[in-house]
Formats: structure tokens, C-alpha cells, sequence
């Protein structure tokens, strides 16, 4: 059984900002395989949450904290959640390039 997927308010905000930057970018069809590649990721992490990976959670000093890319876009977006017993913690959704560590240093409150 899957388990149930919560965004965080910024990772809502971060997939929105996203999609409307694809938009902007002049390409309608991207954003839309963006946000079904999103929609692909939850269901597949939701089945298999051990799947992403720890490296952030290492790296950063956040325990539980797991990654799953979101590759065949303009750039790399990683998901960053925490596997809680009954759901899935989704703190964001981030461009490779960015600095990760700064963006991920002061989540938001569940």
C-alpha cells in the first residue's frame, strides 16, 4: 500500500514556480511533463520510499532526509522528503545548481 504524499507549502511553491518558468520559457508541453513527471515521482516514492537517496542526508547532517532526481528537463530538479511512518514529507523540490544545502538549512514546520 501506498503512502499518503504531504507537500510542504514550499515544495508546492516550488514545483508552481517550476512549471510557470517552463510556461514562460515559451513551452506549455515541458511544463505539463514536468508536473506529470512530479506526479510520477510521489506515486513511485509513495510505493517505494527507500528508493531515494541518503546522500543529502549524510552531506547536510539531516537524518532521514532522501532525494529522488527528476531528469529530461531543461535542467536537474532533485526531490528532497523525509519517510515518516505514515506519509511522505516532501520539503522541496530543487534545481541541481542550486545551493542546496543553504535552501534545505531552515525547512519549514509540518
Amino acid at each position: 500500500m501506498a503512502k499518503a504524499v504531504r507537500l510542504r507549502r514550499r515544495a508546492a511553491d516550488d514545483i508552481e514556480t517550476v512549471a510557470e518558468h517552463l510556461r514562460r520559457e515559451g513551452d506549455d508541453a515541458v511544463a505539463g511533463r514536468f508536473v506529470d513527471a512530479v506526479e510520477r515521482a510521489f506515486n513511485h516514492l509513495g510505493r517505494h520510499p527507500q528508493t531515494g537517496s541518503p546522500r543529502f542526508s549524510y552531506e547536510l547532517d539531516i537524518p532521514g532526509l532522501r532525494s529522488w532526481p527528476l531528469r529530461r528537463f531543461p535542467y536537474l530538479v532533485f526531490v528532497f522528503y523525509v519517510d515518516e511512518t505514515d506519509h511522505l514529507d516532501i520539503w522541496r523540490l530543487l534545481h541541481s545548481a542550486r545551493d542546496i544545502s543553504a535552501w534545505l538549512a531552515d525547512p519549514e514546520p509540518t
